[in-house]
């Protein structure tokens, strides 16, 4: 994507006046977090509206209109339209988005004055910033919370590792499973299997070795999504290996021998 050129289009000024679908704001809320000088753009535009809404609020609200249209640097008379020469300011509205876009961030205004400069109590610059370092502090809260309950998981005494090698054609693949008999669960460590190809899911398999019986413990559907490729998975069988297989998507009822990733089988040792 042209950052500048979307920058440049006028939909940024139709986020501060509240004029787009939900769609569009979570487009541009994204874009913000990605890209600093969407932010900034943003921070920009709303601090000029509060400027002018500061200028336009002092006042009572006889001529408002024509205080905006002076503000916009535009001028109407019975016979003409023309542009006024005063100093031209930054966000030119009209070059921007027609004067669809001025009449949105009018009525803005309009609002503004109605309701005591609310939203220059509310859109400042660092109460936008704030916000937004309160959410990253939280979601990274979040994480750290997950990671430590994982690593108690996979370091508790009672939980068996087994090792997932790789087969025939896919012998540079590998996966580690974390048994925890104690509440028939399993913890998959899958970072080293590929991302699934488009109508591809990986299955995991609990395997009887004599005789050989496979049993399914699922697919894994949101596996090119994840980030750290770490899965939970239900197994209440008394597993002697465990597999993972490619199959179409929705899975299989047996495993697809020829697409067999990964094997391993459980130690003899194990309890």
């Amino acid at each position: 994507m042209n950052i500048t050129a979307y920058i440049e289009s006028g939909i940024l000024e139709l986020y501060v006046a509240g004029a787009l679908s939900a769609n569009e704001n979570k487009e541009v809320y994204e874009l913000m977090r990605q890209h600093p000088e969407v932010l900034q753009e943003v921070l920009e535009i709303e601090a000029a509206i509060i400027k002018l809404t500061a200028a336009t609020s002092r006042q009572t609200t006889n001529g408002l209109f024509e205080k905006i249209q002076r503000q916009l640097n535009t001028k109407t008379s019975d016979t003409e339209t023309k542009v006024v020469s005063i100093a031209k300011p930054k966000y030119n509205w009209l070059t921007y988005s027609g004067w669809a876009a001025a009449l949105v961030i009018g009525a803005g205004l309009f609002w503004t004055v109605i309701q005591n400069n609310t939203l220059e109590s509310n859109l400042t610059t660092a109460g936008i910033e704030n916000a937004y370092l309160e959410a990253q502090i939280a979601n990274s809260k979040t994480d750290l919370a997950a990671t430590k309950n994982l690593l108690n998981i996979l370091r508790d005494k009672n939980i068996i590792s087994v090792p997932l090698g790789g087969q025939g054609d896919f012998a540079n693949t590998y996966a580690k499973v974390y048994w925890n008999k104690n509440d028939n669960s399993i913890y998959l460590d899958a970072q080293g299997l590929p991302e699934a190809p488009e109508g591809k899911v990986y299955q995991v398999w609990s395997l009887k070795l004599n005789p050989l019986t496979p049993t399914s413990l699922g697919t894994i559907d949101d596996f090119n999504a994840d980030d750290n490729k770490i899965f939970a998975i239900a197994n209440a069988n008394d597993s002697e290996a465990f597999g993972i297989t490619l199959e179409p998507a929705g899975g299989s009822e047996t495993p697809t021998m020829e697409q067999l990733y990964t094997l391993g089988v459980v130690a003899a040792s194990a309890p």
